[in-house]
């Protein structure tokens, strides 16, 4: 097969090969991918309603009439079966036609219990399911350059958002008018979407860390969180940055200080071949040796590339190794009840022997007005 052979969405059969490697390391039959963001991946399309069986000698898109037109349209590397809306009753059947006989991987937390069972009642008796997961996400985690040059874009007009807000002010605006500019800003300068709601928590609310933007003015001499993210050609982005307002209280410059300290020492470890537990553990020990161990709840990271939250994370349970092309973000917190909290956050891109920051909004503690 030509590798090298590019579909409508410009995306390469590298990606196919990828995955069958796995097939043949396994000795799977073919993989079931059911997960729609992993269709898009693998494939280019973007369908509410579709599969996609690969198998070592064929990509089979398994969608319905609304969908025909874009999947007939990816190119020669797939072929494309319709069937009805509930694509479900259908699939099983379709599985023993292409894949014959063997086990068929599928991942088990992308499909319903209810389209589980309408599956497998007409899978035929020489197949069976395997549940597998991550077939598919563990590819997505090293991206390739055009990615990585995508949330490079997206993360810019973050850059520039940030400058914008601090320009305005936000003493005396309320959350949701900050969160709306920074909206606003954001699809003007080209994002297509935001990567998730984005957060502005000032004050108290700072102590939560996915606070949602209320009507409530924002006080002077406190910290405000700012938490935003855009998608541009289909990629995410993803940055927060604490603003100091007025003059806040020396506590809140402390924990902005441990935060910041925090972050900047995990970044430093940052490289290929070493684990998001031992990154994680690094910025926890830190903020635990200040007294703020119980206010740091979350993971440190996460990765970011078709969803702002995937794979590889960072965390006291991660069994992830980072490798170089992985992009992940870096974002320790303190968040105190009754006082306020702090979340600084980058998205970096994984060397051999560091990272590079695709955030560079300045995070030196700056009073804005």
């Amino acid at each position: 097969m030509n590798t090298t052979l590019t579909t409508r969405a410009g995306i390469g059969t590298a990606r196919l090969e990828r995955l069958r490697d796995k097939i043949r390391e396994h000795g799977w039959a073919g993989v079931l991918v059911t997960d729609l963001v992993d269709i898009r991946y693998l494939s280019g399309l973007d369908s509410s309603n579709a599969a996609l069986l690969i198998t070592l000698d064929s990509a089979v898109v398994i969608t319905d009439f609304r969908y025909v037109s874009a999947a007939s349209s990816l190119g020669s590397a797939f072929t494309v079966r319709q069937v009805n809306q509930a694509l479900y009753h259908e699939l099983g059947q379709l599985l023993g036609e292409v894949a014959g006989s063997g086990a068929i991987a599928y991942s088990p937390s992308a499909m319903s219990h209810r389209a589980f069972l309408q599956l497998t009642e007409g899978l035929a008796s020489d197949l069976t399911l395997r549940a597998v997961e991550g077939a598919v996400g563990d590819l997505r985690m090293v991206k390739e350059a055009a990615e990585i040059a995508a949330v490079e874009r997206a993360s810019s007009l973050l850059t520039d958002a940030y400058g914008m807000v601090a320009t305005l002010g936000l003493a005396g605006r309320s959350e949701r008018e900050v969160a709306w500019l920074i909206e606003r800003f954001l699809r003007e300068a080209g994002a297509s979407a935001l990567s998730f709601d984005l957060i502005v928590a000032g004050g108290e609310h700072g102590s939560l860390p996915h606070h949602h933007p209320s009507d409530d003015p924002i006080p002077n001499d406190t910290l405000v969180t700012v938490d935003i993210g855009c998608v541009v050609d289909g990629y995410c982005s993803d940055c927060t940055r604490t603003f100091p307002v007025g003059s806040p209280s020396n506590e809140l410059r402390d924990i902005y200080d441990i935060t910041l300290r925090a972050q900047l020492a995990s970044l430093d470890a940052i490289r290929s071949g070493v684990t998001g537990r031992d990154v994680d553990a690094i910025a926890r020990d830190i903020i635990t040796a200040a007294g703020h161990g119980d206010h740091f709840g979350h993971g440190l990271g996460h990765g970011v590339g078709l969803q702002v939250h995937e794979g590889p994370r960072l965390s006291r349970a991660s069994e992830d190794t980072l490798d170089a092309g992985m992009l992940v973000t870096v974002e320790p917190g303190i968040y105190v009840p009754g006082l306020g909290g702090v979340r600084i956050e980058d998205l970096v891109v994984v060397t051999s022997d560091g990272y590079r920051s695709l955030t560079t909004y300045p995070k030196e503690y700056t009073p804005v007005s």
